[in-house]
C-alpha cells in the first residue's frame, strides 16, 4: 500500500485526548432554544456507512461505494449515486429550512470507512457538504456530529484493547478532515449496529474508553438495557436521560449518560418522522424535582432503502415546517443540546434512573456480592447451562441476528490479528509514543480496524468472508 494513501487514524493521541477532555458546554453557547418554552422534543440521527474492501485495481483497498459505481449492473449497485446524494443532502435541507424561518435539528453519524472512501474517490461535492455541516458557524446550532467506531465494529465481539483504538481512530480522522474545533464539539456516541455489550468486562472497557476519550453520552437501544432489578424500562423512562452503569468482573464501576432509542429498527421510524409525531402527544415530566420536556430519540440508516432515499426528505421538511407554522411547543433538539439545557436548568445526572446492559441482573444475582473474573465466568457458564439461549454477546438493533454464532472464520482471524498487533506494538508505543506516527504502525492498525467491520459478518458467507481473509493476510504481513 502507498503510505500516503493511509487514512489519518493515529499519531496525535496526546494532543487530541487533551482537546476532547476539555470541560464546559459545547452546545449551550449556540442554542436558540429556551427549555422553559418547550413541552416535548424529538431527536433524529442519521447513520451513514460503507465498508472498505480489497476489491480495487490490483486489490487496492477501496470503498464499497466505489465498487458499486464501478459495477453498476450487479445487485442494487444502481443505488450508488442515490446513496452519494444522501451523504451530502443535509447540507441542502438544513439551510433551506433555516431560510424558511424553521429551526431544524439533525444528528449525523458517519463511519471512518465512509469518510475515507469519499476522500479516496475524490468526491469533493460530498466532502465539501460535510465540511460545511461540521464547521460552518450557521450550522452549529442545528447539526450535531456523533462519534462512532472508525470501521463500524460490533462492540460486544471486538477485542477489548481495540475499543479505544476504534474510538480514537475516528477522532483522528474527523480532526484531520474538519479541524479540532469540530472534533471538540462531538460529545455523543453512536454504536455501530446499536450493539451494546453485556459482558461486564467488555461493557466496562467500552464505557471507560468513551469517558477517557471525552464522550459524555451514548445512544442505546431500548431492549439492549434493563433496570438494575432486571425489569424493562418503562415507557416514561425511554424519553428521559438514563445513567448506564457498567460494572467490571472485579467490581469496579463507571457510568455514562444514555439517551434511549425506542424499540424498532425500521427506517420508517425516522423516514416518516415518527419521533416528531410521538413527541406531539407527550407532556413535561418531573426529573430531580424539575419539570423537563421528554425527548424521543431515533436513529436510522441515512441512505439505505426506499423510505430513507425518497420519503425522508419531504417528511423531514414537513415536520419542521409544521412546527414553525404552529409555533409549537414540540421542537427538534439534538442530544448534547438537550442534556446541556437540562444541566443549566439544575437537573443533575444523579437524578437520572440507573440502568445496565440487558441480562446483567441475572448474572449479578448468580455471582453474588463478591465479584471476581473467575466468579463471573463461572456464573455465565452456569446460566448458559440452564438456559442455552442466554447470550452474553450483547444486544443490537436486531434480535434475530447473532454477530458471533457461525462466524468463527472471521472472528478467529480477527482475534489473532488483534493479539499479534498488540504483542508487537504495545511495548514499542509504551517506550516511545511517536511510534503511532510511523507508516508501519498506521498500516497495521488500519488492517486491525478494517477486519473488525461488521459487514464481513452481516452479509454472510462467500465474497465477504473472502474479503475478511485477505485483510487478515495483509495485516499479518504488515505486522510481521
Amino acid at each position: 500500500m502507498r503510505h500516503h494513501a493511509l487514512p489519518p487514524i493515529a499519531g496525535r493521541e496526546a494532543e487530541l485526548l487533551a482537546l476532547v477532555r476539555s470541560p464546559g458546554p459545547v452546545a449551550l453557547p449556540r442554542t436558540n432554544l429556551k427549555l422553559e418554552a418547550i413541552r416535548s422534543g424529538f431527536a433524529c440521527a442519521l447513520h451513514m456507512h460503507q465498508p472498505t474492501i480489497p476489491a480495487g485495481a490490483n486489490g487496492d483497498l477501496i470503498s464499497h461505494l466505489q465498487w458499486m459505481l464501478e459495477h453498476p449492473g450487479e445487485g442494487d449497485n444502481h443505488n450508488a449515486e442515490p446513496f452519494a446524494r444522501c451523504y451530502r443532502r443535509m447540507a441542502e435541507l438544513i439551510p433551506r429550512l433555516i431560510a424558511e424561518g424553521c429551526n431544524p435539528r439533525i444528528m449525523l453519524d458517519y463511519s471512518g470507512n465512509l469518510l475515507w472512501g469519499i476522500e479516496q474517490m475524490g468526491r469533493a461535492d460530498i466532502l465539501e457538504a460535510l465540511r460545511f455541516l461540521a464547521t460552518d458557524p450557521t450550522m452549529q446550532p442545528h447539526v450535531e456530529w456523533l462519534g462512532t467506531f472508525w470501521s463500524h465494529a460490533v462492540a460486544p465481539s471486538t477485542p477489548i484493547p481495540d475499543l479505544k483504538l476504534q474510538i480514537q481512530a475516528w477522532q483522528h480522522h474527523v480532526a484531520a478532515l474538519f479541524g479540532t474545533g469540530a472534533l471538540q464539539r462531538v460529545k455523543g456516541f453512536s454504536l455501530p449496529e446499536m450493539a451494546l455489550p453485556n459482558h461486564p468486562d467488555t461493557l466496562f472497557a467500552l464505557v471507560q474508553a468513551l469517558l477517557e476519550c471525552g464522550y459524555r453520552w451514548l445512544l442505546v437501544q431500548e431492549h439492549s438495557v434493563e433496570n438494575l432489578d432486571g425489569s424493562a424500562l418503562s415507557p416514561e423512562q425511554t424519553v428521559i436521560p438514563n445513567r448506564l452503569v457498567a460494572r467490571s468482573s472485579s467490581g469496579e464501576e463507571v457510568a455514562i449518560t444514555a439517551l434511549i432509542k425506542t424499540q424498532g429498527s425500521d427506517t420508517k421510524l425516522v423516514g416518516q418522522m415518527q419521533p416528531f409525531h410521538q413527541a406531539l402527544d407527550l407532556e413535561r415530566v418531573v426529573l430531580g424535582g424539575i419539570a423537563i420536556p421528554p425527548l424521543v430519540a431515533q436513529i436510522a440508516d441515512g441512505e439505505n432503502g426506499g423510505v430513507m432515499m425518497n420519503e425522508f426528505p419531504p417528511a423531514f421538511l414537513q415536520a419542521h415546517q409544521r412546527i414553525a407554522a404552529a409555533g409549537q411547543a414540540t421542537v427538534a433538539m439534538n442530544g448534547t443540546e438537550y442534556l446541556e439545557l437540562l444541566e443549566a436548568a439544575g437537573v443533575e445526572p444523579a437524578a437520572f434512573p440507573s440502568i445496565q446492559a440487558v441480562r446483567q441482573h441475572r448474572l449479578w444475582q448468580q455471582v453474588g456480592n463478591a465479584p471476581t473474573p473467575e466468579a463471573v465466568e463461572a456464573a455465565i457458564a452456569a446460566l448458559q447451562a440452564s438456559d442455552p439461549g442466554l447470550s452474553m454477546a450483547g444486544a443490537s438493533w436486531t434480535d434475530d441476528r447473532s454477530w458471533v454464532e457461525g462466524y468463527a472464520e472471521v472472528l478467529e482471524p480477527m482475534g489473532q490479528l488483534s493479539a499479534r498487533f498488540h504483542q508487537v506494538f504495545d511495548p514499542l508505543v509504551a517506550g516511545d509514543a511517536a511510534v503511532t506516527r510511523t507508516p508501519r504502525y498506521q498500516e497495521a492498525l488500519l488492517h486491525v480496524l478494517l477486519l473488525e467491520t461488521s459487514c464481513f459478518r452481516y452479509w454472510g458467507q462467500g465474497v465477504w468472508t473472502d474479503h475478511a481473509r485477505e485483510i487478515h493476510r495483509r495485516g499479518l504481513a504488515v505486522i510481521g
